[in-house]
């Protein structure tokens, strides 16, 4: 290890929020798994020098680094989630994050099933006579905003607002040059601070009016008898709200999105629909809303046959462990028929997704819906689909569709 490249690890920018040379155009970002592919086969575990980090590729590698903690930090000393859960390691991590494990129970999240079929069905019904619509900006973007809204217990009507700064909040840098990372940072800068000064008036407003919602939960909590500092409330608002609609937005079209590229695995799901849960898992692994996540060695390591010295930033391509062929049959197919399915997309360990059950549920309410209400349903013929640009999620900015009643 050089002494250059322990110094070039030091600098103040997060590397899952910068594209990799590899997926350099809007045409890898749509479908960059063979990408991916490659890098797994050839290079599975590889320091970028232009990103000051290492990628990781192999299903075990990055299992073996999301499962273990004490060698591979979450904490970060920047970033506009700093200080939430996201961010942080035991015992801190696991104390905060009991807080609100209770809102995601099953029976919790079980119990939104009839408000989920009710929005679900409100939203569409806005586009029904139509015969088109766009989904991200007419049922996958509000379905999960509305939901969180109300589980947090601040204003439906503000969604576009909330909906605008969650995607500002994922962005990631247009490039690897240190303006573009100056741009994106101040972009989300602003975003975070236009959300925290919003959540401080709910927040002062809960304190005095408390209501059955989130924020007054973690209002009332205490850890080791301490209530949670306002920047810690902020933290936490400000996750929520970003985590619990732009992942969720992502699997609901990423979904849809597959749908329309194969048309018998949408005639298989819609003529058999407890089959739906199959296709949520699956487009997890084939298309998953969240591509990579990033960890810091908390020593020198070694991974695959590479050290990684102690500082050093990892980042775990999930999207490519996914496919791994030495985890999974037949990686590169997408089928309903698959018996284990051990994706790694909610993450692994104690960082495992937080509002997994609640995503699963939207998602499956939400393809149930459009697979019972309409005939077919087929992408619009000339829309040029736009990835969205962040090195960490996959997605798209909106899909055009057509429909039969």
């Amino acid at each position: 290890m050089t002494q250059e490249r322990k110094s070039t690890s030091a600098v103040e920018q997060y590397a899952n929020l910068i594209p990799m040379k590899e997926i350099d155009s809007n045409v890898n970002q749509l479908f960059p798994f063979p990408i991916y592919n490659d890098l797994r086969q050839k290079n599975p575990v590889r320091y970028d020098e232009s990103r000051s980090c290492w990628d990781v590729f192999r299903y075990e590698d990055v299992h073996y680094i999301l499962k273990n903690p004490k060698l591979f930090s979450s904490e970060r000393g920047f970033g506009t989630l700093q200080g939430s859960i996201l961010t942080m390691d035991p015992p801190r991590h696991t104390k905060m994050r009991s807080l609100v494990n209770k809102a995601f129970t099953p029976k919790a999240v079980k119990d939104l099933t009839n408000k989920i079929e009710e929005v679900t069905h409100y939203l569409l019904d806005q586009v029904n006579e139509k015969g088109t619509m766009d989904l991200v900006h007419d049922l996958a973007g509000p379905l999960p905003v509305i939901i969180i809204a109300e589980l947090l217990g601040v204003p439906t009507k503000d969604r576009d607002l909330f909906k605008t700064y969650s995607d500002v909040l994922v962005e990631g840098a247009k490039d690897n040059s240190s303006e573009a990372f100056q741009i994106m940072t101040q972009k989300r800068t602003e975003g975070s601070e236009f959300l925290k000064e919003y959540f401080k008036k709910i927040i002062k407003e809960r304190k005095n009016n408390p209501e059955e919602d989130l924020i007054s939960l973690l209002i009332a909590a205490k850890i080791d008898g301490e209530e949670l500092t306002e920047e810690e409330l902020l933290s936490f608002c400000i996750l929520l709200l970003v985590a619990g609609n732009e992942t969720t937005t992502n699997l609901i079209t990423n979904a849809v999105r597959y749908l329309t590229e194969d048309d018998k695995i949408q005639e298989q799901a819609k003529t058999n629909l407890p089959l739906i849960p199959k296709l949520v898992e699956e487009t997890l692994r084939f298309y998953p809303p969240i591509q990579a996540i990033g960890r810091i060695a908390k020593e020198h390591v070694t991974v695959g046959d590479k050290t990684i010295q102690k500082g050093e930033q990892v980042i775990c391509w999930v999207a490519s462990a996914n496919r791994d062929e030495q985890k999974f049959a037949e990686p590169n197919r997408f089928t309903l028929e698959r018996k284990s399915n051990p994706h790694l997309s909610f993450g692994f360990g104690i960082h495992f997704c937080l509002g997994a059950p609640l995503a699963r549920l939207e998602a499956d309410v939400a393809l149930r819906t459009l697979l019972s209400k309409f005939t077919k349903l087929e992408g619009v013929k000339g829309a040029k689909l736009e990835a969205i640009p962040s090195p960490f999620v996959f997605g798209v900015k909106s899909l055009p569709l057509k429909f039969t009643r």
